[in-house]
């Protein structure tokens, strides 16, 4: 009984399905952790507040997924343009009017709910939806500079430079996911080359207008010349030189009582410290196989959308993932970037619950078309025969 409701609500890939539950539930534990500091400092020691304010955002996630996967794919390319344009201008209100965090204005509060929201988030996840149907259109005349080309480049270079002015490293992984897609999406490398060229052009203007170039400029010279590790990732160096090989126990972590943003940008070092190097790889493993399974899609689905779709989400999610846990080892430069499915957050949780379920949406199709060809192929079998007979 529980099989067969099962098969009629949640559909799409059962594997993806398990990494989403997986992390979801290390999120809860690794978060409530890493949480005690600031709940002492801000609510008096009520560790449970960040509990269940996580929590629930995390089961508001699931069930954003969980709607977004029961919906045709298809018809998010029509209100991916309208959420564009949207992005437009609240990406410049944010800019110039939004809250200022860290040097940094990258929220705006929703009113009513007083809740605040990232714009990059939703024109990060509307330029892909929109990329991936682009595309997916031009393909017979994708070497169409003028007609093909052009239009997508605007939106790129629009949407990756608005981001830039407050948000560099969001602005890079859109960026460069969308010069994943394009070389899927069969452009020609001469062109990837110009939008190289144009990006690196756009990314200086937007550090030279935005702001924040010196904190930039400041992070990637400390990374380079090694003179002084930052505070940030020496604290995270500690937490996960302190888990070794199994790490101290969920909950036992020392480190987050010195870890600037343990709950958020280094919640991977956190892990590591209680659940150890094996808790990391299972971590690393699981967004490697989430890649996978988003990408797969592209080699079996007929529909060249669909595969777009689904690789350029799961490009942009995995990125992020690898960006996160390579910061918090010391494979680059600090970045404000969380850990996707993991870290705490608010909006930022729900865009990443419809990007999944979207591509489970995608995988759900391919399956139908799959079991429908198969039923057809198998009733032709069936009437040849009773020809034959």
């Amino acid at each position: 009984m529980i099989k067969a409701w099962a098969d009629r609500h949640i559909q799409g890939d059962p594997v993806i399905w398990g990494i989403v539950v997986i992390l979801s539930v290390l999120s809860v534990l690794v978060v409530y952790s890493a949480t005690g500091t600031l709940a002492y400092v801000k609510w008096k020691g009520n560790t449970e507040h960040y509990l269940f304010k996580h929590s629930s955002f995390m089961l508001l996630s699931l069930f954003a997924m969980w709607v977004a996967h029961k919906i045709d794919y298809r018809y998010y390319a029509k209100l991916s343009r309208l959420a564009l344009w949207l992005c437009v201008p609240l990406l410049f209100i944010t800019w110039k009017f939004g809250l200022n965090l860290n040097e940094a204005s990258r929220w705006i509060t929703i009113p009513l709910i007083n809740q605040p929201f990232q714009p990059s988030d939703l024109a990060k996840f509307a330029l892909i939806v929109t990329l991936s149907s682009m595309l997916a259109k031009r393909q017979n005349n994708i070497d169409n500079v003028k007609e093909s080309l052009i239009p997508m480049l605007l939106w790129i270079g629009v949407i990756c430079g608005l981001i830039a002015m407050s948000n560099f490293s969001t602005a890079i992984l859109v960026f460069t996911t969308c010069m994943l897609m394009l070389f899927i999406g069969r452009v020609p490398t001469k062109y990837l080359l110009m939008l190289v060229a144009i990006g690196v052009v756009a990314g200086g203007m937007a550090l030279a207008l935005g702001q924040r170039a010196e904190t930039v400029m400041s992070r990637v010279k400390a990374y380079v010349t090694a003179e002084e590790v930052p505070f940030q990732a020496e604290q995270s160096y500690i937490a996960i030189a302190s888990g070794g090989i199994t790490g101290l126990g969920p909950g036992k972590s020392h480190q987050r009582n010195f870890l600037p943003h343990p709950y958020s940008d280094f919640i991977y070092a956190i892990v590591i410290e209680e659940y150890g190097l094996i808790g990391g790889l299972l971590v690393l493993f699981l967004y490697l196989a989430l890649l996978y399974r988003g990408t797969r899609v592209v080699s079996i689905s007929e529909r060249t959308y669909g595969g777009l779709l689904s690789a350029g989400l799961s490009f942009t999610l995995v990125l992020q993932a690898m960006v996160n846990m390579g910061v918090a080892v010391g494979l680059g430069p600090i970045t404000g970037l969380t850990l996707p499915l993991v870290s705490m957050g608010g909006t930022s949780q729900l865009f990443t619950g419809v990007a999944l379920g979207i591509i489970l949406s995608v995988s759900r199709g391919e399956t139908e078309e799959l079991k429908s060809a198969s039923v057809s192929a198998s009733g032709n079998t069936y009437r040849k025969e009773m020809e034959l007979a």
